[in-house]
């Protein structure tokens, strides 16, 4: 008797690599630095992000000053219709890269705590893609921390963006290609 096989089906079968595949998320990352051990919490993850959340995290009783910035998926980009947003990582480089970013930023700024997380997968337009979050003792430094986390993580973080468009076009962009008023770097003001 000979033994036939059945075609396997391969969506069924083959898996995604684990960096790509969005059951092996949240990846997080907790740590404490500086000389007050301020909490930092970093986080990729393919579900809706949440303010509530990173405002209580970082929240504490010498955290006198929050400051909270959500980066939401626009409708449109150069005058042509967005349909939806969509990140992917190298998660074990984005987050040692984050995790630079955040203790650097406690060390400059003397933050309290600094909570980062990016949204990956599928972002539909009005929903956030990331949140930075900085607590310390004044209003001067978590202003000017939030800022500095939020830009350097556009420069330098592993995470690419491919804008999908309305009438089906679809782009690649790194952040780090536009300034912070989304202006092409080099383009005069």
């Amino acid at each position: 008797m000979s033994s036939t096989s059945q075609p396997k089906d391969t969506t069924e079968t083959e898996s995604l690599p684990p960096h790509l595949d969005p059951q092996t998320y949240p990846r997080t990352l907790t740590t404490a630095h500086g000389p007050n051990q301020s909490p930092i919490h970093l986080e990729l993850t393919y579900t809706p992000l949440s303010p509530t959340t990173a405002l209580s995290t970082i929240s504490s009783p010498s955290n006198g000053a929050n400051v909270l910035f959500l980066g939401t998926t626009r409708d449109t980009f150069e005058d042509r219709p967005v349909a939806q947003l969509s990140y992917t990582s190298y998660p074990a480089l984005a987050l040692k890269s984050l995790n630079r970013i955040a203790t650097d930023a406690v060390g400059e700024f003397g933050l309290g705590a600094v909570y980062i997380a990016h949204r990956l997968g599928v972002v539909p337009v009005g929903e956030a893609s990331i949140i930075v979050a900085v607590g310390a003792g004044h209003r001067g430094e978590t202003w000017r921390g939030a800022e500095k986390v939020l830009e350097v993580v556009k420069e330098r973080v592993e995470i690419w963006k491919r804008e999908e468009f309305v009438d089906g076009g679809m782009e690649w962009r790194e952040n780090r290609e536009r300034d912070s008023s989304g202006r092409k770097k080099g383009e005069a003001t």
